[in-house]
């Protein structure tokens, strides 16, 4: 295998786990921020229920 042809399958390789990246990383935003609301739900919940009525 020529160094060129090496070359080129690193530049495939990098391309394909570039786009892989743009596809996935939304998603991954998605379910942090939806993470993050269900840990504020939570939370407040806990604080409602534990605080005593008058």
């Amino acid at each position: 295998m020529s160094m060129n042809a090496a070359v080129d399958n690193l530049i495939a390789l990098l391309a394909v786990a570039a786009a892989l990246v743009a596809v996935a990383f939304p998603s991954l935003l998605g379910i942090a921020h939806d993470r993050r609301i269900d840990r504020q739900i939570r939370t407040a919940h806990r604080m409602i229920t534990s605080t005593p009525r008058r």
